[in-house]
């Protein structure tokens, strides 16, 4: 059944409306403004009053997405683009390596950007600079990792290139830090996307998922000489993710592992979440609620809720699809041609007459195929065994067919 939950409010002409047709990777359905959802009877009723203009959650480990709202609307992402980020240069360093911070690093941070206090000529490690990601979502640390990478521009070419391997179609990004600029998109698909590659990695598993840590400040001072000495000071910082950390107002949510939030002006609060309860993992993104303190984590805790009751007996509605280099291709038969569809195709959900399904128009077929992707999903993503264990995250599995155990 296809239900409005968060939909705009009959008449609001000026509030902004998703297109009427949207891609469909992953699922014809997904192409379909509105909510989509398969409720079985029994299953519960999605969260009432949904504000958000998108969101998703789907199955961690086997890709099948159990309802989404408006999946691929292009949206601003704000700091949910540093997980894209870090799918992209984090496996490029390891977290032992040292910079010395060149003041050319940091500059083209744009106005009021959101820092984690990383200064010229200290030095840090790769470790620390992570952390400072993850936790302050500081666009400082961005900036210096990306001038290890090359530079802005060339981490920008490099992330797109990975938006494309992962068939993140919706995403283009314009700076690595997620700050607002003209043209800067993603999706509520692309970024759980973004999370489930990620969280294949065991350092982004731990960094996304510590709660606090001690950054590395000045060398102290001699208090008789006034000189530098051999030893630093460090400062503490806490995640900024209300859902792992809490707030005065919010609990941490049983089962959370991270992985990103964000907040810009013309984003407004954006967040991918990762929990797990019972043997189960979920995923879910929210992108743009109402403007309320905390509300994007009260609406993600809430499909997290509704996720992890529903998920024995609702239908998917989609995948999540694998990334282009783990789609196996096939020759093209004689009835396709030379210009055939290959493996890609049919996994990301094309329809073959380039049209969109509604929702009440979903055929068996189609249903079929899903459940073929989700099996491919299953056996070619598994998340690897082993995670940080407790709120800081310091394990690290190596078990590769073990499922992924979060804090």
């Amino acid at each position: 059944m296809a239900g409005t939950a968060g939909a705009v409010a009959p008449g609001d002409t000026k509030a902004p409306r998703p297109p009427a047709r949207m891609s469909t990777v992953g699922g014809d359905r997904l192409g379909v403004p509105g909510t989509q959802v398969e409720l079985t009877p029994g299953a519960p009723a999605l969260p009432a009053k949904l504000t958000a203009k998108s969101w998703i959650v789907a199955d961690a480990e086997t890709g099948a997405i159990l309802a989404a709202h408006n999946a691929h609307w292009q949206l601003p992402p704000a700091s949910t683009l540093k997980m894209l980020f870090a799918d992209t240069v984090l496996p490029k360093f390891p977290r032992t390596t040292v910079h010395k911070v060149a003041p050319r690093d940091l500059q083209g941070m744009g106005e009021g950007s959101s820092l984690v206090g990383i200064k010229e000529n200290l030095t840090y490690s790769v470790k620390d600079l992570w952390l400072g990601v993850f936790l302050r979502s500081g666009n400082d640390a961005v900036h210096v990792l990306a001038a290890m990478n090359g530079g802005v521009p060339k981490t920008v070419t490099d992330m797109n290139a990975q938006a494309h391997e992962l068939q993140a179609n919706d995403t283009h990004v314009v700076t690595p830090d997620g700050y607002d600029e003209p043209g800067q998109v993603s999706s509520a698909y692309d970024l759980t996307l973004f999370a489930r590659e990620g969280l294949q990695n065991p350092d982004f598993r731990q960094y996304c998922s510590t709660v606090s840590a001690q950054f590395p400040g000045d060398w102290k001072k001699d208090k008789k000489t006034g000189k530098p000495t051999k030893a630093r000071d460090t400062f503490g910082i806490q995640n900024t993710d209300r859902l792992l950390s809490g707030d005065y107002d919010l609990s941490r949510y049983p089962g959370i592992a991270g992985v990103k939030n964000g907040n810009t002006t013309n984003a407004g609060a954006t967040y991918t979440g990762v929990a797990q309860r019972g043997g189960r993992t979920l995923l879910v993104t929210v992108m743009t609620p109402a403007p309320q303190h905390n509300l994007v984590y009260r609406e993600a805790a809430s499909l997290l809720d509704w996720g992890f009751k529903a998920a024995p007996s609702v239908k998917p509605v989609g995948t999540l699809v694998p990334p282009l280099s783990k789609v196996p291709h096939t020759k093209p038969t004689a009835a396709q041609g030379p210009g055939g569809k290959d493996q890609a195709s049919a996994t990301s959900g094309g329809s073959s007459s380039g049209g969109l399904l509604t929702a009440a128009g979903i055929a068996a077929g189609t249903v079929l195929l899903l459940g073929l992707v989700v099996m491919v999903v299953r056996r070619r993503r598994p998340l690897p065994g082993g995670s940080p264990s407790g709120g800081r995250g310091r394990g690290r599995g190596r078990g590769r067919s073990r499922r992924m155990r979060l804090p």
